[in-house]
């Protein structure tokens, strides 16, 4: 067993961990916004929105991740008939996971929202605001502050279920291991090397989901 393949390995791999992050920072960026109009729609008084929203929550917390890349990625072009830029594979992957994160992100959002006192928002509908204010300037920033540990989670879970796109070859920290692996056959050290750089970026995220919790905190507390 040749450990000594780890030092030569860690620049390609780290390049792969490069790649993993800009994917899950898009993915995670796409997942906020559409749970946040999700979560709203859960919550609408409206049975239309209501069902829309949930029925695509089911569907993507309903579904594994790889299914619904292998959809994007190869079904959605047959579909559409349309044939896929070069990029495709990025596009590919950063949709279906920011897809997938918004059905988990918009049931945080849900249950963040609905930890708030309603006197809150009453009392911004007596000072004259719509329904509308009073949620995005009451509500929001309320509740934004209490789903910051679930959404740190919610990244944290998608960094390492982005492994999945090495499926579609798209060059990852899972898929660069899995190149140097098919060159050197030597599994075990590199995969090991893989598991520690992930680790050492899940360990990295949560630092920095607990220090925002803190600053979050003392804010609260002035």
């Amino acid at each position: 067993m040749r450990w000594d393949l780890m030092i030569p390995s860690f620049k390609p791999l780290l390049r792969g961990a490069q790649i993993t992050l800009e994917l899950t920072a898009g993915a995670v960026g796409i997942g906020i916004i559409l749970g946040l109009f999700l979560a709203l729609m859960r919550l609408s008084s409206r049975r239309l929105f209501r069902g829309i929203a949930i029925s695509y929550i089911d569907f993507f917390r309903g579904t594994p991740l790889l299914v619904q890349i292998i959809l994007v990625y190869f079904a959605l072009p047959q579909l559409l008939n349309f044939t896929p830029p070069d990029n495709y594979r990025d596009i590919a992957a950063i949709c279906a996971m920011g897809l997938n994160s918004g059905a988990y992100i918009a049931e945080i959002f849900r249950s963040g929202i609905q930890s708030i006192d309603r006197g809150q928002s009453e009392a911004a509908r007596s000072l004259g605001m719509t329904q509308a204010q009073a949620m995005w300037y009451v509500v929001l920033p309320q509740a934004f502050k209490r789903v910051i540990p679930p959404l740190g989670n919610e990244f944290i879970a998608l960094l390492k279920d982005s492994s999945l796109v090495a499926f579609i070859a798209l060059e990852d920290l899972m898929y660069a291991g899995k190149i140097i692996v098919g060159r050197t056959f030597q599994p075990f050290p590199i995969y090991i090397e893989v598991a520690l750089i992930y680790l050492a970026m899940t360990l990295v995220l949560s630092r920095v989901v607990s220090y925002t919790e803190r600053r979050f905190g003392k804010s609260d507390n002035r």
